[in-house]
This record gives structure tokens, sequence and C-alpha cells, in this order.
């Protein structure tokens, strides 16, 4: 007997149990040898990670793709692991350190410190692999992955290797984004810009002549950065601004510093913003750096890496200068304290022409939270030009794919427009570059210490003692390999043979350019195979108003704790359902609990069909189905699985859930069972056709497993193990079949159930919509009706009775003066409301309601129109008023369809 209600949290454990006992998601189980292979590799998220909605959205639709190939017969690997993530762990054990009052990571050492961190990953690190089994996660567990494994380690240190000897990795010195907190380069995604009120000051630079004297003229440049300015070697302006064309290939005197340094004629100065002539700083400044390299402008660094000001002992700094006492007074200070102190040494000096407020982008650190530094230092770059064309040539080809499609624009862009991969890190926690150097400063790559050895010792004819590069990779170079080194890459493996290339990849749209890209480059360099065939990218998971989730916000939404409440299934349903392609995610926990509904809902509907006889009879043949009901029923359940399986290839995720959804909720729970309940619950009913409906309920429920079983597993399994409880070789739903409904559409059936489902919707519709009392009985007329469609309505006329609560039914050549017309499948009905409805006044309610509904759309329409807003408002309020929009336009629809019904037209 059915437990009266379902119960998530006591369900789920249990069946996570039953699928890891049956080693349910392993891949390559024997009776799947010749099976089609399918592979999706995870997103490894951080080892110090935690699941958070985008995590739960990113893995339920890779979970969904997975359990429904399996359904589909194929050999379904999920390959999941976890990321190092260098900087991120490294900040959690220091931090740890920091709280137990233990001695820093310095003064411990590396290779204590990397114990620690070894340590502390074995203790909590995989917290988020048991929160992705929580969330019903069908990976195979058995083929774990961490990109620092041995086997992704070696993967790791053959890659360097080959690629600096094939001339693509090098060392340059060039600017990176620096983290003064973590002294280390970060990547572009780890920076986050942070709009910030400061100050746009203009000083004044002396012109010089070929003497170097003063000449009198000046030349004003404006800056947000006025402390590095001590490192200015070049003012840039604009080659068609009048206003300097004379002072072009002139030099000036740098204040409080006093080098000589030009005036150059470059593009990079916009004679729209400030004073159109720009101070070049090449040490502290992207663009000043490109600049600088254009122009032939020397590079002075005057920031040490924790971001204090390096003067003493700054030969680049001294060289030709002849600096003030008080801008040498500036040595050691923080950047912010140096800033005021140079405004405030140029004020004195006369020097300081205005300072107007500015609000603009400044960057941080997504971890450290401080002010990310433009800094030079030597690091290790991948040129990654010629990886770059073939993975564009490959989308070219057709060989890889993006879902949706508009996304193939922004990777042609990103990848045309690429600049060489800074993959050195300045952090002790990740894979340590396998670069050697002598005394002299000779550099030996390999595998390992003995080849480095050995490879310097052919060098200089003797042994000689060798340092290792202290730095480590970027992240993202070891997760660039992930899709084919957690096969077993380099050796040629079976898995390697059997599941690379891989299939779909899941991911954000915030990491095309940051991870799917550089597998995309590493995979065809690599393996001379893309690695997978098909990217979906789905967006962001938003708040209910549309603003990003934020810890400062205070609008997070924990994903763990909505399992808690209302259960994993309904989260997954809510997310799967709200994944729209290319359009951000407004998750309110209030629709959450709506799908936790559905799943009530259908629980209630397996437990009703117990309670009236429905078992599931091995004997019985859908095809062999006679009552009307029954053949509808099975008509539209194979149009549900037709819709569904489209929408999925498609990645329709939405639309796959929406017609589940239709199917179960609207015409299974809704319309089916309760015109079955007659036959089920009535009396003098013929015992077959009641045990062929009892017969057919029971395989619509089997047939509602599967086909929710991608979305919702936990609450399927739980129904297919107590339905088929009497059946216990067919093992679990997991491992079964996709529905297979061909051959069970009818149309005949379709015909009529399908008019007497469209007539009482559309009775009701017409109620609600010009206020007929609930409990009102009204008549219905059937104006001049084919005589197929009197027969059907005479032959349905109890059970219209019922489900329109008519009072009567007949039929006329012409509609009744002031009665509501409907067109259904062809055939007009009419329902007289005089005397039950007053029709003026609801012709003149929704007239109203009319002008109120093109108002607000012209209102909007007139936003959205507005270049100007659209550029200055928020992403979320644009796609609010466009939600707005949207749902306006339909209340129009339905309030001018009403019209037309009482119209009589």
């Amino acid at each position: 007997m059915m437990d009266k209600t379902f119960e998530p949290t006591s369900v789920e454990a249990r069946i996570s149990a039953a699928w890891a006992e049956a080693d349910a998601f392993r891949a390559g189980r024997p009776e799947r040898a010749g099976a089609p292979p399918y592979c999706i590799v995870i997103p490894p998220p951080n080892v110090t990670g935690s699941l958070h909605m985008g995590h739960a959205l990113n893995n339920t639709l890779q979970d969904i793709l997975c359990r429904f190939e399996r359904m589909r017969g194929k050999d379904v690997l999920w390959q999941p692991g976890t990321d190092h993530a260098g900087i991120a762990t490294q900040m959690v054990v220091e931090r740890r350190m920091m709280e137990h009052q233990e001695p820093g990571r310095r003064e411990i050492g590396r290779a204590a410190f990397v114990e620690k961190v070894w340590a502390w990953k074995a203790e909590s690190g995989g917290a988020i692999v048991n929160q992705l089994k929580r969330l019903g996660a069908s990976c195979d567990w058995s083929r774990e992955r961490f990109t620092m494994d041995e086997g992704l380690s070696r993967a790791v240190l053959k890659t360097f290797v080959d690629l600096h000897r094939q001339g693509l990795i090098y060392r340059d010195k060039r600017l990176v984004n620096w983290d003064p907190k973590f002294q280390t380069a970060i990547s572009d995604l780890e920076v986050q810009q942070i709009e910030t009120k400061g100050h746009l000051w203009h000083f004044d630079y002396p012109v010089v002549d070929e003497t170097g004297t003063e000449t009198g003229a000046v030349i004003t440049v404006a800056t947000t950065r006025p402390e590095t300015m001590l490192g200015d070697t070049g003012v840039a302006v604009h080659p068609e601004d009048e206003r300097y064309t004379a002072l072009v290939g002139k030099r000036v005197r740098l204040p409080l510093v006093g080098r000589l340094i030009p005036i150059v004629a470059d593009t990079y100065s916009d004679p729209e913003k400030g004073t159109g002539a720009v101070k070049i700083t090449p040490a502290h400044d992207f663009n000043d750096f490109d600049v600088g390299r254009r122009q032939g402008l020397g590079v002075i660094n005057i920031l040490d890496p924790e971001g204090r000001m390096l003067l003493e002992g700054n030969a680049a700094f001294f060289d030709g200068t002849s600096p003030e006492p008080e801008a040498l007074a500036l040595h050691g200070l923080d950047r912010a304290q140096a800033r005021k102190a140079v405004v405030a040494l140029m004020e004195a000096r006369g020097l300081l022409r205005a300072t107007e407020p500015n609000t603009h982008a400044v960057p941080h650190g997504d971890r450290s939270g401080v002010v990310i530094e433009p800094y030079l230092t030597d690091q290790w770059y991948v040129n990654v030009k010629p990886l770059a064309e073939r993975a564009l040539q490959a989308v070219r080809d057709g060989q890889t794919k993006f879902v949706p499609e508009n996304y193939e624009k922004i990777f042609f862009q990103w990848l045309t427009n690429i600049e060489p991969w800074c993959i050195s890190r300045q952090l002790w926690w990740g894979h340590q570059i396998p670069v050697w150097y002598d005394a002299e400063g000779g550099i030996f790559v390999a595998e390992s210490e003995a080849e480095a050895l050995e490879a310097a010792e052919a060098k200089h004819g003797r042994s000689v003692a060798l340092t290792r590069d202290e730095d480590v990779l970027d992240t993202w170079f070891s997760s660039a390999l992930w899709p084919f080194s957690t096969l077993g890459w380099p050796d040629s493996t079976p898995e390697l043979g059997r599941f690379y290339p891989t299939n779909t990849l899941v991911t954000g749209k915030d990491i095309l350019f940051f991870w799917v890209a550089r597998m995309m480059m590493m995979g065809l360099h690599l393996t001379d195979r893309a690695p997978f065939d098909t990217v979906y990218l789905h967006t962001l998971v938003r708040d209910a108003s549309g603003a990003k989730m934020s810890k400062s916000k205070g609008n997070v939404v924990d994903p763990l704790e909505l399992i808690d409440q209302v259960g994993a299934d309904a989260l997954r349903f809510t997310l799967c359902a709200l994944a729209v392609q290319g359009r951000d995610i407004k998750l309110s926990t209030d629709r959450v609990q709506g799908y936790r509904n559905f799943a009530t809902k259908l629980w209630n509907a397996a437990r009703f069909a117990e309670l009236n006889g429905c078992r599931l009879d091995p004997a019985f043949d859908p095809r062999s189905a006679t009552g009307a009901i029954n053949r509808w029923a099975l008509t539209e359940a194979a149009r549900a699985v037709d819709e569904v399986t489209g929408a999925l290839e498609a990645f329709r995720f939405n639309d796959a859930a929406a017609a589940a959804y239709r199917f179960v909720w609207n015409i299974f729970c809704d319309w089916y069972l309760e015109l079955a309940k007659p036959v089920l619950q009535g009396e003098g009913v013929d015992p077959a056709i009641r045990a062929e409906t009892q017969a057919s309920v029971a395989f619509l429920i089997d047939q509602v497993a599967k086909l929710l079983h991608p979305f919702m597993p936990f609450l399927t399994e739980e129904l297919w193990a107590i339905k088929g409880a009497e059946l216990p070789e067919r093992g679990l739903l997991t491992l079964a079949s996709w529905p297979d409904l061909g051959g069970l559409a009818d149309a005949a059936a379709e015909a009529e159930v399908g008019f007497v489902v469209d007539l009482v919707s559309q009775i009701r519709s017409a109620r609600s919509e010009t206020n007929v009392p609930a409990a009102a009985q009204i008549p219905l007329v059937m104006v001049g009706a084919a005589p197929e469609v009197r027969a059907r309505v005479e032959a349905w006329r109890d059970t219209l009775l019922r489900l329109a609560r008519l009072s009567d039914i007949t039929f006329a050549e012409a509609p009744p003066k002031n009665s509501v017309q409907l067109l259904v499948r062809g055939s007009v009905a009419a329902l007289p409301l005089e005397g039950v409805v007053d029709l003026a006044a609801e012709v003149a309610r929704l007239k109203k309601e009319q002008g109120k509904a093109q108002g607000e759309i012209k209102k909007i329409d007139a936003k959205l129109g507005n270049a100007d807003f659209v550029a200055r408002a928020p992403e979320e309020i644009i796609e609010e008023n466009r939600e707005r929009r949207d749902s306006e336009a339909a209340r129009l629809v339905k309030i001018e369809e009403a019209l037309v019904r009482l119209s009589g037209d």
C-alpha cells in the first residue's frame, strides 16, 4: 500500500543507496558492451566548493541528458571529478591556519604547506561530491578524478614539455593582472570590475626644448591613478588632434621625477576624453603597455609585489632622472597613500590644473577583494594563436557546434583576437612548473628533475645543481586537458578509445573563453580531434526579481536548503522548466514549491490508481485497447514521448519539461483519470472494459515514470519500485528503456475524446472570463452541428453535463440571443447567459481591461525603444520590462478573445 504522501527526505537516501549498490551508473556495463557510447565530462567544481545554484542548474541539465541517453540504451559515461583550484584552495587553507593561530605558509615552508593542503583536501575537499549525489547526479563515481591525481599530473607535465619543445610555451616579461594580497598573477576570470567613485586629476607637464629647458608651455594630462606618474615614459595625443600637432615629437619634464619623456602621436588617445592627452605608464596599464611597444617607450616598474612604491634601488626609476627629495620619500608607501601624496605634491607646485569627480570601473580580485594591479613581471606564456586557428576551423567545419548558436559568434571574436596566455601563478598549491635553472640562469624544461639534471650535465659536461621554478600553472591549464586526461591520456587506454571525443559539454556561458576555448585548442593540438561535438551553454540563475545572486545582497538561494524543504526532484524540474536557451533564469521559491505540488499530484494519482485496482498486467498489450478514453490517453502519451524526445535532442530543456508536465498534469491526472472514474468506480460497467482501463492506467503510470525519470529521478524510481513490486526481474528504472509508444496514435480516439476535452475546456474558460458563478449550471446549445458531432455530443452527454456544469444540451441552427459563442474544432457552441450575467457590464469591463493592457504595452514599448534607457538600465530591469510586455500581450489576447465571444461574431 502506498504511503499517503511522498516524503522526499525518507526516499532519496534509500534510492541513492540502491543505485550505488547496483552500480547503476558505471560505464562499460557488460550488457552494454556493444551499445553506442555517450560521454559527458563534468565541469569540475572547485575542491573548495559547496553546491550553489549555478552548480545545481549545470549538473541537473547534464544528468537529464545522461539519464535520457542511458535509457535509450547507450553506454553512458558521465565523468566526474574536482579541480584543485589553486588560489581558492590555498586561500582556504591559509585562512584555517590563521584561525588556528598556526605559523604562516612562508614560515613553515613549501613542502609542509602543500602537505597541509593535501590533508585538508582528504578531510573536507570532497564535500561537493556528496552534495552532487544529493541532487541525484548519475556520474560514474568509480571513475572520480582530481586535477592533481598522478595520472592527470603526468598529462600536465607532458603537455608543458611538448609545447615548450614546439616553441609554443616561452618566458616573457609582460603585464599581468597582479593580486597584491596573494602576490600572484591571476586570470581575467578572477577579476571583478567594480564601479567605484573616484577622481580624475588634471596635471600640467612642462614642455621643454631641445636642450631640456622648460619653454613655459605645458601639456595637461588627465589620470585616475596619480601614483603611477612616477613611472611615466611618454605622453600620447591623437595624430589628428590639431590642439597638439605642434607638440608631437617634443618632450616634457616629468614633474617630481625630472625624467624627460616624449610626446607621441597614437590613436589610443581619445580627443573627446579628458584633455585629449594621456600619460603613458607601460609598466602599470595594459593599454599603455601596448602604446609603449608601438612607440618604443621605456618600461619602468615603480611598485613592489605588495603594491607599495618601489623607488630606492630601482635602477630604471633613477635612469636619467633627478627626483625631488619629497618624491623619494614616497618609497615604501602603499599605493593608496602614495596617490594622496602625489596629488598634494603636484598641487603644492601649482601643477594640479583640476580635480573632477569620476565614477569608473576598477578591477578587484574576486577572492582577495583588493584592487588588482597591472604589473610587469617575468611569466610563462603559451602562444595560442596557432592553436586558436585550429579551434576556429573545427567550428567552421561543424566538428563542434554551439547551442545556442549565437555563442559561435562570440567564440569567433575571442579567438580571432586572442592574446598569449599567461600560465604561471606565484602560488604553492598547484602543478609546479617543470622548469629548472642552473646558476647562470640556463633553463631546462623536463618532465622530471632527473631528466633536467641529465640535460644540464650534457650541456655543461659535468653535474650541476639546479633550482626548480617556484611558480605553479594556472588552474585552467590542467582543466584544458580534462576531456582526455580523465580518460587516461597520454596513454592509449580503452576508455580513451571508447569515449573520446566526448559528446556534449554542458557549462556556463561565462567560461566559454576561459575553459571551453582552451579545451578546444588543447584537444585539437594534442589529440588531433575536437574534444566534444556539442557545447550547450546555459545562462545565470538569478533571484525572483532578476537580480544577480550575491551574499552581499542577501538574495542567495541555497539549493541544499531547497532540497531539504521540498526534495531534489522539485528543484531539478524547476531549473529545467526555466532553462530557456539564451535567457537567464529567474528563480522563485514559489515556483519550486509549485513543482513540489506537481510531484504530489503524480503521487496522488498513482495512489488513486492503486486504490482503484490499477495494477500492472504483464499480458496487457496497449495496442489492443478498445476503450475510447484509453486509446486517447495512449495517443497523448505517444505524442508526449515524441515531444520530450525531440526537445531533449535539441537541448530545449524547458520545452521538454513543458511537454512532460502537460501530459502528466493536464492529460493524465486532470482528464484521463477524471474520465476513467465512472469506468473504475461505476456500477454496471462491463468487466472487460474496467479491466482494460485498470491495465491502461497502470501501464501509463509506468510510462509517466519513464518519461519523467531524467527530470525527477527519485520520485519516479520510487513509483517504479512500488508499481513493479510483483515484477522484481525488471530491475531499476534508471536502467530501464526509454518509452517506445510507436504505433499507438489513434486519430479516431483523439478526434472523439479530444473534442470533448476541448469543448469542456472552452466552456470552463468562457465561464471564468464572463464571471459566471462557479455553482451556476448553464445551458449549452450546439449550433448547426454535423451528424457526427451531434452523435458525439449525445454519446458524451452525461460527461459533458458533469464536467462543464451544464443544465442541458440542445441543438439549434442559429445561436440564441445574448449568448457567448465558442468555436470548437470547427463546430459552434453557444452559451446563453442572459439572466446569468450582465453581458453589457462584462463587455464594458473587458474593454476597460483592454485599454489598460494596451496602455501598458505602449508604455513599455516606449521604454524599450529608448536607446538611452536600454544602454543605461541594468540587465535585469531590461529583462523585467520585456517579460512584463510579454505578460500584458498574452493578457490582451485573452481579453480580445473574450470580447469576440461576447459579441457573438
